[in-house]
């Protein structure tokens, strides 16, 4: 945390040292962007050499439209199923990401789709199914645990 006190305040950067190499830097100009997922451990001298900017999470119909458009195609092609031999029902996108709808991103979603995929891959390839159309009956048997 101190050396990103000493990067980040305008008052040291103009001379920074950068003790791995011992040449001197000057990040006065310097543009720095950050991410972090909360900011509990980050110290308040940091904090107030920083613009926080809040983003708001994806709401459930914004995390369907990327799972249903973008996610799914991807993964099920990764799985190596052609678009006829897996499909999932438009009614169940909801029960896909509940509860993972109280997941800001969509990393939890996407594995969500990797296993779900993973398992109708295997049981094509064990010879159980030729093609899986997943619906109310069925989502259970296809959903990750």
């Amino acid at each position: 945390m101190g050396v990103l006190v000493e990067m980040l305040d305008p008052e040291q950067n103009r001379a920074f040292t950068d003790h791995y190499i011992d040449y001197p830097f000057d990040l006065s100009e310097v543009l720095f962007i950050a991410t972090s997922n909360n900011t509990t451990n980050i110290s308040t001298a940091v904090l107030d050499r920083l613009e926080v900017i809040q983003m708001p999470s994806y709401a459930d119909e914004e995390k369907i439209v990327i799972a249903k458009s973008y996610l799914f195609p991807k993964i099920r092609a990764e799985s190596g199923l052609a678009p006829e031999q897996m499909t999932i029902d438009d009614t169940l996108w909801p029960q896909v990401i509940r509860p993972l709808g109280f997941d800001s991103g969509i990393r939890s979603l996407e594995r969500t789709i990797q296993g779900m995929c993973r398992r109708v891959a295997r049981m094509i390839v064990e010879g159980k199914a030729k093609t899986v159309q997943v619906n109310t009956q069925n989502l259970r048997q296809y959903l990750p645990l």
